[in-house]
């Protein structure tokens, strides 16, 4: 069998063609907003699918899903086909959507223990204690067989954790109900955003990300991102513990003659803004090795220099757009970007990047010796499928028709460590319901004598009643709001 054909993704006096066999060594595609970022990922996400490769990606702006239906209709891709002298072909690709909030597609659910406490951690947006005292929720679950699937699983195993904190604090160390009440708080927080709609079950498996269709084009999957993004720790954190679950998952492939799924990131600096430094060790480490289970990563950001330099030493396949220099941080984005570059003698690659065009761009990819060729600027090539986004009746079309339909249309709620804590409290509670019957006299039990003393009790608690019991309660609820005096 033949090696699949080389992407063409842009021209100039030759054509820029990305290599099928070095596409895992990830990329960049970087530009100021509006400069063509949106449709070179589309032109990408286009051709892997046609090589057969699955393609994973997140719409931020919702102007992606009309890659479910075939183009060439805009005036700027007719006349940029032209320009290049190439000859239109429309053509959509397999689509298939996912919404963590089950509107815009398939319900995109994880269970909070393959989250795990690290990425939590940081939807929750803890400190470095709250951070600890989760991770012990997490052990001692773990250790008592209670499955942490859902919000109200956390939940219950926080009151829990709270309950026992004498108990544990020996084993784990001191469980603060500041620091459970602290979390609860940032769960509510999670659940008003509806972001709780996340974590259940059933669980997205990641072989419904690893689709081809039947005639062997690669399945794009398009997170629909539009509500999601506007909680960046959450869409951040979600994307990176997809990427986690593909590195731990995946056997080793090695270097493959085509990747087994390209995993577009948008968006990228969210990924690293405010990042502890465990979870970006943790970026970097998947990032670097992820490769070897034939994944390939690209970054989609406006300024190179959001991804850091541990991280941005390893994208070697790279499409620059325009940049702008009107800042001091805008211009050392400009060197920083052109310094990134294998040189071309011919071109001033500063320069060029602050001149270059809507869809216009840089472009350097890894050669058949995986070294980066000199850096060209060309002129990306048109997408085949549709510019304009689908309307909701054209959605509702490609819905009905996915492969994953009813599939996780419906959540399911099993037993877990909820309902095992609620059921092992009501077995505690059984022996003290069956002892207190035995302590009680039935009335009537002590005769004659027994009603008149109740009666004559009864009688001098009414006469006493008005004045003693002003007391009382003014006893009470002196104490409940600090107004009584405090024991020393």
């Amino acid at each position: 069998m033949s090696p699949p054909a080389p992407l063409l993704v842009a021209k100039s006096t030759q054509e820029l063609l990305l290599l099928p066999g070095l596409a895992n060594r990830h990329g960049l595609v970087a530009g100021a907003t509006g400069t063509g970022k949106t449709v070179t990922l589309r032109v990408l996400a286009e051709g892997f699918s046609r090589l057969g490769v699955p393609v994973f990606l997140a719409d931020v702006k919702g102007d992606l899903s009309g890659l479910a239906r075939p183009g060439g209709d805009s005036p700027k891709i007719v006349e940029r086909a032209r320009e290049l002298g190439l000859a239109l072909a429309p053509e959509a690709s397999p689509v298939v959507f996912l919404d963590v909030f089950g509107e815009a597609g398939h319900p995109l659910r994880t269970t909070i223990s393959e989250m795990g406490p690290l990425l939590l951690a940081r939807v929750l947006g803890l400190n470095e204690t709250q951070a600890g005292v989760l991770q012990v929720a997490f052990r001692v679950a773990d250790e008592g067989g209670l499955l942490l699937l859902d919000v109200k699983d956390l939940r219950a195993m926080l009151e829990h954790l709270s309950q026992q904190a004498a108990e544990l604090r020996q084993r784990y160390g001191n469980v603060a109900p500041a620091s459970v009440g602290a979390i609860q708080r940032s769960l509510l927080a999670l659940e008003a955003q509806g972001a709780d709609r996340l974590f259940g079950e059933p669980a997205l498996a990641l072989e419904d990300l690893l689709r081809t269709d039947l005639g062997g084009r690669g399945q794009v999957t398009i997170l629909h991102a539009e509500r999601l993004v506007r909680a960046p720790q959450l869409y951040a954190t979600l994307l990176l513990w997809l990427l986690s679950e593909l590195f731990e998952q995946l056997p080793e492939v090695g270097d493959p003659e085509k990747p087994r799924l390209v995993f577009f990131f948008d968006e990228a600096h969210l990924l690293f803004d405010d990042a502890p430094d465990e979870l970006r060790a943790k970026i970097e480490q998947v990032v670097r090795l992820v490769r070897s289970k034939g994944v390939g990563v690209y970054f989609v950001t406006q300024n190179p220099l959001d991804v850091p330099d541990a991280v941005l030493g390893q994208l070697g396949n790279r499409v620059q757009h325009a940049l702008r220099a009107f800042t001091p941080r805008d211009q050392k984005a400009v060197r920083a970007a052109a310094e990134t570059f294998r040189p071309n003698p011919g071109l001033d690659v500063e320069a060029a990047i602050t001149e270059l065009g809507v869809g216009e761009a840089l472009v350097s990819f890894l050669d058949a010796k995986g070294t980066p060729a000199p850096v060209e600027r060309a002129l990306v090539v048109p997408p085949r499928s549709r510019l304009a986004p689908l309307t909701p009746e054209e959605r509702a079309q490609v819905l009905s028709a996915s492969p994953l339909r009813g599939r996780y249309d419906a959540a399911v709620d099993r037993e877990s460590a909820h309902e095992l804590l609620q059921k092992r409290a009501a077995e505690r509670e059984a022996p003290a319901r069956e002892e207190a019957p035995r302590g009680r006299q039935e009335p009537g039990a002590l005769g004659g004598a027994g009603d008149m003393l109740g009666k004559m009790a009864t009688s001098a608690v009414r006469a006493a009643g008005t004045q003693i019991g002003r007391e009382i309660m003014r006893g009470i609820l002196g104490s409940m709001f600090g107004g009584g005096r405090r024991r020393r």
